[in-house]
């Protein structure tokens, strides 16, 4: 009886050894075709071919509150407007770029436990 237990250990075993070394195997592999892969791309941009600042300087970001057109109307009321006498611009900078700032006695943003506005 305990020879019989005793061959089913040595199974095992030998089943975690060779499941070991397929592992080991498939990773080499894998780093394998991974190397032949990379020795087919092209290489990596010299340090001239980098991308340059423009003689002006870095590019900044700028910010603009913008406001939609209006639709216009047709002529008579009654034809409709086609998508090329609409124009291709939907937004113009507004007259006023002041931004709205936080006001006393707001809650601060949506959900945020305050009292909001009184």
């Amino acid at each position: 009886m305990y020879q019989a237990a005793g061959g089913g250990r040595a199974f095992g075993y030998i089943l975690l050894l060779v499941g070991g070394f397929a592992l080991a195997i498939g990773l080499a592999w894998a780093v394998w075709v991974g190397m032949r892969v990379r020795r087919r791309e092209s290489p990596p941009p010299r340090p001239e071919e980098q991308p340059k600042l423009p003689p002006t300087g870095p590019v900044r970001e700028t910010q603009e509150i913008r406001e939609p057109h209006e639709v216009p109307r047709a002529a008579d009321g009654s034809e409709r407007l086609t998508p090329h006498q609409l124009g291709n611009v939907g937004t113009r900078p507004a007259e006023d770029q002041s931004r709205p700032r936080w006001s006393p006695g707001s809650s601060g943003s949506f959900g945020g436990g305050g009292g909001g506005r009184t």
